[in-house]
C-alpha cells in the first residue's frame, strides 16, 4: 500500500488489510448482467425519486459522470454500469484484494462493455482533480473511516451543483446486539483473521439458545452472514461508527449538503406502525418529528440510506398542467415485464397498468423527446395529465422539464 493511502485516514491501513483478507461484499461473480435491479443505482430513477424529475443532462444523452466511492468487490459498480449505459464511471477502493474481484465481476458480467469504467486502488479522500460528478454512490463506506466528516466533505467537493450523493450509514437502534457482540469479541482479544472468524462463529453456537444476542443473530442475520466475508464484516470489523437521526443530520450539516430524502422512504412512514387517532396525531407533526417517532418505535432499523444534494434541493411536483404537458417522458429502466400491463415496478412490487396507461407509455417510447402534450394520441389534455401523474407517482414514467408548453 502506498504511503499516500496510509496517510489519508487513521483507520485506512487497518481497514484496507481487513478487506484484503475478507473481500466484501461476498456476492459471487456471474456471466451476464446482475440479477434484477436496484433503482438507487440507476441515476435517472434516483433523480426522479428524490427530485421528481430527470435532469436535462441525463435526458439529453450526455455521458453521466459517476463515482462509486468505496466499491469493494464491485457489486454496486456492476449495477451502475448496467443501469447507466454510456456513463463514465470511476470506482475506487482502498482494498486491492477487493478490486481484483471487482475487475473480474465487471468483465464477466459485460458491465465494462456498457460504460467507460476505471477501477482504481485509491482513497475517496484523495480524488483531487477528478469529477465533478453527476452522481456519487457511497454505500457502507463513510462509517468505516476514523473521521467520517472528512470523507463526507471530500465527496461533497466532487459533486456538480445540484448533483446527488447516495449514502448508506449504520443506525444505532438496529445494531445494538451487533455492537455488544463486537465489544465482547474485542474484550476477549479475538483477532480479525480466520481464527477470529472461527471463534466468533463459536460464540453464537456456545451461547444459550434463549440468549438474546444468539436469537437476534439466528432470526435476523444468519442468512445474510452465511458467507464468511459477510459475517466478518458484521462482527469483526476493526472500525465502525453508527448514528441516530440527530447525529445524522448534524453530520450532513457538517458538509453543507442538503437532505434530499430517504431512499427507503417506506420505512420512515408512520403509517407502517400506527393507525387511527395515533396515526393522525403522528402525521400532524413536522416531518423530522415523524421520522423521530419511527426511529423510537422501530428499534430494528439498522441503517440509514438517503440522498444528499449539493445546493438547494428543489422538488418538481408536476401540479401545473402546462408544465406537465411540456415535459418529456421516458420509461424507467427499473421495470420488469414491459411491454405489458403486468409489471414489477422499481421496488420489485407487482403493478397492473390500465389499457390507457400502456398506450401512453408506448407513445412515449415511440416518440422520445416529444412533449407529452404533443404525443400523437388524439386525447384531450386532461386525460393525458391524469394518466401521466399516476405513472409518474408510480415511478414508471420518468419526466424531464420542458422549455415551454406546446399545443
Amino acid at each position: 500500500m502506498s504511503s499516500a493511502l496510509q496517510s489519508c485516514d487513521a483507520a485506512t491501513p487497518i481497514v484496507s488489510a481487513f478487506y484484503d483478507r475478507f473481500p466484501y461484499p461476498g456476492d459471487p461473480s456471474q456471466d451476464g448482467p446482475p440479477p434484477g435491479y436496484n433503482w438507487r443505482w440507476c441515476v435517472e430513477t434516483a433523480y426522479a425519486a428524490s427530485t421528481g424529475a430527470v435532469p436535462s443532462r441525463c435526458a439529453d444523452g450526455e455521458p453521466l459522470k459517476i463515482l462509486d466511492a468505496g466499491c469493494g468487490t464491485g457489486v454496486s459498480t456492476d449495477y451502475l454500469a448496467h443501469l447507466n449505459p454510456g456513463a463514465e464511471i470511476l470506482a475506487v477502493d482502498i482494498s486491492s484484494g477487493a478490486l481484483e474481484v471487482a475487475r473480474d465481476r465487471l468483465q464477466r458480467s459485460g458491465g465494462s462493455d456498457q460504460v467507460q469504467v476505471r477501477i482504481e486502488n485509491r482513497s475517496l479522500l484523495e480524488l483531487e482533480g477528478e469529477g465533478p460528478f453527476d452522481y456519487i454512490n457511497s454505500v457502507g463506506v463513510l462509517h468505516h473511516l476514523r473521521e467520517p466528516e472528512s470523507g463526507l466533505k471530500a465527496l461533497a467537493s466532487l459533486l456538480k451543483p445540484g448533483a446527488l450523493l447516495h449514502l448508506f450509514l449504520y443506525a444505532d437502534g438496529g445494531r445494538w446486539e451487533i455492537h455488544r457482540t463486537q465489544r465482547v469479541l474485542m474484550a476477549m482479544g479475538v483477532e480479525t483473521d480466520e481464527q477470529g472468524l472461527k471463534l466468533a462463529r463459536q460464540l453464537f453456537e456456545t451461547l444459550p439458545k434463549d440468549n438474546r444476542l444468539r436469537r437476534n443473530h439466528e432470526q435476523r442475520w444468519a442468512i445474510d452472514c452465511s458467507a464468511d466475508v459477510n459475517f466478518a464484516d458484521m462482527y469483526l470489523h476493526p472500525q465502525e461508527t453508527s448514528y441516530n437521526l440527530d447525529r445524522l443530520f448534524a453530520f450532513i450539516a457538517s458538509a453543507d449538503l442538503e437532505f434530499a430524502g430517504f431512499s427507503n422512504c417506506k420505512i420512515w412512514d408512520p403509517a407502517r406502525l400506527l393507525q387511527g387517532e395515533l396515526l393522525e396525531r403522528a402525521l400532524a407533526l413536522p416531518q423530522r418529528q415523524q421520522w423521530q417517532l419511527v426511529e423510537d418505535l422501530d428499534p430494528d432499523i439498522s441503517h440509514f440510506e438517503f440522498f444528499l444534494s449539493k445546493g438547494k434541493h428543489f422538488r418538481q411536483d408536476w401540479i401545473d398542467d402546462s408544465e406537465l404537458l411540456a415535459a418529456t417522458g421516458q420509461l424507467s429502466r427499473c421495470l420488469k415485464g414491459w411491454p405489458g400491463n403486468y409489471l414489477l415496478d422499481f421496488e420489485m412490487t407487482a403493478l397492473e397498468l390500465s389499457i390507457d396507461q400502456v398506450e401512453l407509455l408506448k407513445a412515449v417510447e415511440l416518440a422520445p423527446g416529444t412533449p407529452l402534450g404533443c404525443l400523437p394520441l388524439g386525447w384531450d389534455s386532461t386525460r393525458i395529465t391524469s394518466l401521466a401523474r399516476d405513472l409518474q407517482r408510480q415511478q414508471v414514467l420518468l419526466l424531464s422539464r420542458g422549455k415551454s408548453p406546446t399545443t
